[in-house]
């Protein structure tokens, strides 16, 4: 291709933009087309400023970098190179499928040459990246179902939590609480979010505000109004709500 590579950077971690930034201030003929903190951006971001490379972190807010890329469609997203702090499932079928992507932390010799094989798509074109970027997001799918485990973020620091020991899950405005009997964990997601990351055998929304794991759920109560209170393992009641009182229907 001519002219500068336009690069978005795309990561919810401030620390992990600004260590892209620097790395990329030093490549020859790249400029910064835009950043985005969040998937909902990042989408945003890509159809609004139709960047050449986009460096998406795999786990975002709002929106994850895989489901970043089935909203954009993978006939339609830029050349992407993938960052992650942990997804073995995602490796997995990036490794299988020859997709390049920069495991945290990596150093200035490991994004040099991600970067390298970013600028050998582009001018190659984009039906070899596309075709292998269709291979991973098919490999995916079964694994997204398979997934066990969440990656939380708590500023710098990342939790995996094993998402069967999730008892059940709370919605506080942009974030869920994530409650297990270790102790809770505070994820910016929205409850539609992280209900779409779920068995959706095994959770269930009950209420706006509340998704429970069936294997935790002890009893259901009679309460006022038509809505009814589900008596968790741990001893908590949750309002179930007339609205959601289908999801129960296997304890009624």
């Amino acid at each position: 291709m001519s002219g500068a590579i336009r690069v978005l950077v795309a990561d919810d971690e401030t620390s992990a933009r600004k260590r892209l930034l620097q790395f990329l201030s030093l490549q020859p003929g790249v400029t910064l087309a835009g950043e985005a903190c969040n998937g909902l951006e990042a989408c945003e971001q890509i159809a609004r400023l139709q960047p050449d490379l986009v460096f998406l972190d795999v786990e975002m807010p709002e929106l994850t970098g895989l489901e970043v890329v089935r909203r954009i469609g993978t006939a339609n997203m830029p050349a992407t190179i993938f960052a992650t702090a942990y997804d073995h499932y995602a490796l997995d079928a990036f490794d299988a499928n020859a997709m390049d992507y920069l495991l945290k932390p990596f150093d200035q010799a490991r994004f040099d040459a991600a970067m390298g094989k970013a600028r050998r798509w582009l001018a190659a074109g984009s039906g070899p990246f596309h075709q292998q970027l269709g291979k991973v997001m098919a490999a995916l799918e079964p694994a997204r179902e398979a997934q066990d485990r969440i990656l939380v973020k708590s500023g710098e620091v990342q939790h995996l939590v094993k998402v069967a020991d999730i008892m059940y899950i709370s919605a506080e405005g942009n974030y869920v609480r994530l409650h297990t009997a270790a102790g809770e964990h505070l994820m910016r997601e929205r409850m539609a979010g992280i209900l779409e990351r779920l068995d959706g055998a095994l959770f269930r929304r009950i209420h706006r505000s509340h998704i429970v794991n069936l294997d935790h759920v002890k009893k259901l109560l009679p309460w006022f109004g038509g809505d009814s209170l589900v008596m968790m393992a741990d001893g908590c009641r949750l309002t179930l709500s007339r609205n959601h009182r289908e999801a129960l229907r296997d304890f009624a």
